[in-house]
């Protein structure tokens, strides 16, 4: 089987690092194993990548939902 090309570019020096994050991909085990078989070595998010984590999936429904049954607003 061919060696993964990431492993390959950590070998190189190379810091691989996951441009994108949601709650899913912690409680899943995804990013577990991302770093595991991928060496995958960061994760990088902004406001962009947190607004489709959140409009793009119901993770964080829950969460939102008792927050503002809390009377809390976004800021």
């Amino acid at each position: 089987m061919a060696e993964n090309p990431l492993r390959q570019l950590n070998q190189l020096g190379q810091s691989v690092w996951f441009d994108y994050i949601r709650r899913w991909e912690m409680i899943s085990g995804h990013l577990k194993h991302l770093i595991d078989a991928d060496g995958i070595s960061g994760i990088t998010s902004n406001p962009t990548i947190f607004e489709k984590a959140i409009v793009g999936s119901k993770d964080y429904d829950e969460v939102i939902q008792n927050l503002a049954y809390e009377g809390r607003e976004a800021t």
